[in-house]
């Protein structure tokens, strides 16, 4: 890959239709233009903040096709391909591919968690990175797997040439600093955590997919600039704004919290899909007051 994997990815809703549910193809065209615009460093297109799990294969690679459209060729188009059976996760990353993808998040197959042991986990993704015709990023957010992948099996995938990396939601920073073991010139491991951006940072997180980006890039992009150029107390100055953000918008309210972000910021965020359902008056009142300051 000639681009560098790191920096801030906004792991970008899915805007639909009120009354239809159908996508909103011009209003997430205009999302992607304006994250891009804010200094992102490039887009997650139907990963859980995208609400993955509700989409049809075809609204998937339309997604991917119109950020690809969007996206300038220097920043990274990262497609959400894990599926619940190794064959659907290989098609889904062919299609990516196809719609103009850099790479596949691939989250580890759940349904079936207690199946999930090393050994099944280790042939589904050796599988996924044999047959993928994009870099496979690995995805571990026990939250929806009601697992966590091993350090150990990490750092075996790791040494799979089609394995460039890890997004780690877990929030947990002693099992990021165990994925950061197996971190190399051609695996790199990426923070999911908002509230732990500069905590993962200065572990050696090269970087972060953050839902919190997608409303708050300044403040994000500011926690790396300042690390980078060795301020610490600048950039914990500005993880301080996002962590309240992160916390109540991002952890708690969840995806409906982020798409009422994006409409209180000037972003198209609109209604969630079915069985989500858009915030209340309390809910947006709860955003409003995290928002403060953005």
């Amino acid at each position: 890959m000639s681009k560098r994997l790191a920096g801030i990815f906004g792991p970008v809703t899915t805007p639909f239709i009120a009354g239809s549910e159908d996508l909103d193809l011009e209003g997430f065209a205009r999302n992607i233009r304006s994250h891009i615009a804010e200094g992102l460093n490039g887009v997650v297109v139907a990963g859980s903040t995208g609400e993955a799990a509700l989409l049809s294969e075809n609204e998937r690679v339309a997604l991917v096709s119109a950020a690809r459209e969007h996206t300038p060729a220097t920043h990274w188009v990262i497609a959400g391909c894990g599926g619940e059976s190794t064959r659907q996760t290989v098609a889904r990353a062919r299609a990516a591919k196809d719609a103009g993808a850099d790479a596949a998040l691939v989250v580890a197959p759940h349904y079936y968690a207690n199946a999930m042991t090393a050994e099944v986990l280790r042939a589904h993704y050796q599988r996924v990175a044999d047959e993928s015709p994009i870099p496979v990023i690995l995805y571990n957010i026990p939250k929806y797997m009601h697992f966590a992948l091993s350090a150990e099996l990490v750092a075996e995938l790791a040494q799979h040439q089609n394995v460039i990396g890890i997004k780690d939601s877990s929030g947990a920073l002693d099992m990021l600093k165990g994925f950061l073991r197996a971190q190399s010139d051609s695996f790199t491991v990426l923070t999911g955590s908002g509230s732990g951006l500069q905590a993962g940072l200065e572990a050696g997180a090269r970087g972060g997919i953050l839902a919190v980006s997608l409303f708050a890039a300044g403040f994000a992009l500011e926690v790396v600039r300042e690390l980078a150029d060795g301020n610490a107390a600048a950039a914990a100055a500005a993880q301080a704004r996002l962590k309240p953000m992160a916390d109540v918008i991002v952890a708690k309210l969840g995806v409906p919290g982020v798409k009422a972000a994006l409409d209180q910021v000037g972003h198209v965020g609109g209604v969630p899909r079915m069985p989500l359902l858009p915030l209340g008056e309390s809910g947006r009142a709860e955003v409003a007051t995290a928002l403060k300051g953005v």
